[in-house]
């Protein structure tokens, strides 16, 4: 019986010592924040590509600060934060990847390349300044341009704000 009771203690206190061992903060998400951390901000991402959308710059920042506020138990502020993201963005193209034998693209490419300054007031060292570029590809064979546009910057904006937070907060 005395040995039934330490193996059930040793079950339960062995993955005890290992969750109170480790070290930093970690989450689900990856993301391992200092815990004197408390605020961040994300400032407007100003579109300077050749090709302007609209409502790409908008789009882009909203995303950004949506990932921070669902992986993170940040405060989003609007100045001095503990940690800032700005930068623009710097291209946006469209370009073919497939010809067919007509000369006519089969398959497109939308590129999307955000310059990111991450500045880190906790933990200064980990303050970045980095170019980020993601694509998807398209054809015109599933509709124009226009009517595949938003959906095409939707999924190209997850992937960069995920490639931004991984960056900042994950140190991938």
């Amino acid at each position: 019986m005395n040995i039934a009771i330490k193996k059930t203690y040793g079950f339960f206190l062995l993955p005890l010592l290992l969750l109170t061992q480790s070290c930093g903060i970690y989450s689900f998400t990856g993301a391992s924040i200092p815990p004197e951390m408390k605020t961040v901000s994300v400032q407007f991402f100003e579109n300077n590509a050749p090709l302007v959308v609209p409502s790409l710059s908008q789009d882009f920042t909203e995303a950004l600060k949506e990932r921070v506020r669902n992986q993170t138990s940040l405060s989003m502020v609007r100045t001095d934060a503990d940690a800032n993201f700005e930068g623009r963005i710097t291209d946006y193209s469209i370009k073919p990847t497939a010809i067919t034998g007509n000369s006519i693209a089969a398959q497109n490419r939308l590129t999307i390349t955000v310059s990111v300054k991450f500045t880190n007031t906790v933990k200064p060292e980990l303050s970045f300044e980095q170019s980020f570029s993601r694509f998807k590809d398209f054809s015109l064979s599933n509709g124009s341009i226009e009517s595949q546009q938003n959906g095409l910057i939707r999924d190209i904006n997850q992937m960069l704000t995920e490639d931004i937070f991984n960056r900042a907060f994950a140190n991938w």
